[in-house]
């Protein structure tokens, strides 16, 4: 155990080694198990809906659960749900070794999800333990988040890479061993959970699992609306809007919510949450288009696409440094402003000018990066800052929660613009101009669309966070 918050990120280097590697793991999974998708198909004999439930299936648990298991580690331990946690994600992972047919791969999928689940909301709970300087936390968040955007982007990549010499298995044992350095990293680098602070209030297990409902079925939703259109979507969102309603009559009627709804009103924690669901957004209309566009409509190889993709990934990982000056000498409000346009004017670039060069898509990639890179560390630390000492992990859990359900949305929205767009598949968008073109128009309005919003979050969020009640 520490005796004294540590002067260096040096001097608790496997503990942050150990946290970098959980976020690293919980932002590669989806990334680079998509790459083996057609593999898995023929060796298990999927069909279409198998895969769909092998990707959604992680999705919806990993969003769905980490508020709950965030509120569940503010009072029994944060640091012992995290042991716990990566206990359970290695064996989950391993057992994909045992896997003969497409539903037990979907099991095994959905038991990582739920594990994923319970390390997430730990991962920067645990980095606000160690320090109590701001410039370091600023200084480890955003080392962390740096790992895994970074591991987010290069997914892919390295999914195929590793696809051509070992079979599609490897990509799920692999967590195994990095789930075992992070625990070993934790265990011996974060102090124990001292209980004397943690959350004594009850858990709410009604407001859980309405909370857990509502986002497992909001999740489903944008997933239906992007595979199968809106129609298809409707009754999963009449279910997502009863059980937020009933959550919020619960949370509002409970003498012990999950977490109180007055800390989300705090002008930084609700702008910071803003900030958060606008990067979402963002980052879902790049996610989707760029690949589709490089490899679909200019004909690239997939090898030639993934380093496409390179300025995004080398923005990332050279402005990690300078984040924590850039804060120091603009502070922290006006820093996240600036980040939060970079974003907003990249995603314009995008839109109105990617078909022309893939100059505009290198310069829309860097500048979106930047600011994402900006916005994530300083709204990561604003929203912990803004919460009390015993519900970091709920706090944590709502930032993540915030950008994966506004990735979610953003993806339905470009998805479903996409398809109305196109008289066939995806496949067929490089069959003739007129095809090529249609994408291009759809891409353009999807994320016109998602820029507009991104937008008015942002001059929301920026207002709000001048305000100090």
């Amino acid at each position: 155990m520490l005796d004294a918050r540590p002067a260096s990120l040096r001097a608790v280097w496997p503990a942050i080694l150990g946290l970098s590697v959980v976020f690293l793991v919980e932002m590669l999974d989806n990334s680079v198990l998509g790459v083996a998708l057609p593999t898995i198909a023929r060796e298990l004999h999927a069909s279409a809906t198998d895969l769909q439930w092998i990707t959604s299936g992680y999705s919806l648990l990993f969003g769905g659960l980490m508020i709950a298991f965030g509120a569940i580690a503010d009072r029994y331990g944060t640091r012992r749900m995290m042991l716990i946690g990566l206990s359970l994600f290695a064996l989950a992972s391993l057992a994909v070794l045992f896997v003969r047919t497409p539903g037990e791969l979907v099991a095994v999928r959905a038991a990582i999800g739920v594990t994923a689940a319970m390390t997430a909301p730990g991962t920067m709970a645990l980095c606000f333990r160690l320090f109590d300087q701001e410039n370091l936390l600023m200084r480890a968040t955003s080392l962390i988040a740096t790992v895994g955007l970074v591991g987010m982007a290069v997914g892919p990549t390295v999914g195929g890479l590793i696809l051509q010499v070992s079979p599609w298995q490897t990509l799920l044992v692999m967590n195994v061993p990095i789930a075992i350095l992070a625990f070993v990293c934790i265990r011996r680098g974060i102090p124990r959970d001292d209980f004397s602070k943690r959350n004594t209030t009850p858990l709410d297990l009604l407001g859980a699992m309405l909370g857990t409902a509502t986002l497992i079925l909001v999740l489903w939703t944008a997933t239906q609306a992007v595979e199968n259109g809106w129609r298809a979507a409707i009754p999963s969102l009449v279910g997502a809007l009863l059980s937020a309603a009933a959550f919020v009559v619960r949370e509002r009627g409970t003498e012990h919510p999950i977490f109180d709804i007055k800390l989300i009103k705090r002008p930084a924690v609700s702008a910071s949450l803003a900030y958060e669901a606008a990067m979402g957004l963002g980052m879902a209309a790049i996610a989707y288009s760029v690949s589709l566009q490089l490899q679909l409509v200019w004909g690239w190889s997939p090898a030639q696409a993934a380093l496409g993709n390179l300025p995004q990934v080398i923005v990332l990982i050279a402005v990690g440094p300078f984040v924590e000056k850039f804060a120091e000498k603009l502070g922290t409000q006006r820093a996240g402003a600036i980040g939060a346009t970079m974003v907003v004017i990249g995603l314009l670039i995008y839109a109105l000018l990617s078909r022309y060069d893939y100059v505009f898509i290198a310069v829309a990639l860097a500048l979106t990066a930047a600011g994402m890179r900006v916005v994530a560390t300083i709204a990561g630390v604003t929203v912990m800052r803004g919460l009390p000492e015993d519900q970091t992990s709920t706090g944590a859990a709502l930032s993540d929660t915030s950008q994966e359900v506004a990735g979610s949305v953003g993806m339905a929205i470009t998805g479903t613009i996409v398809a109305a767009a196109l008289a066939g598949s995806l496949t067929t968008i490089g069959s003739s101009a007129a095809a090529s073109h249609s994408f291009e128009n759809a891409v353009t309005t999807a994320t016109l669309a998602l820029t507009a919003v991104c937008a008015g979050l942002v001059i929301w969020a920026a207002s709000r966070s001048t305000k100090t009640h």
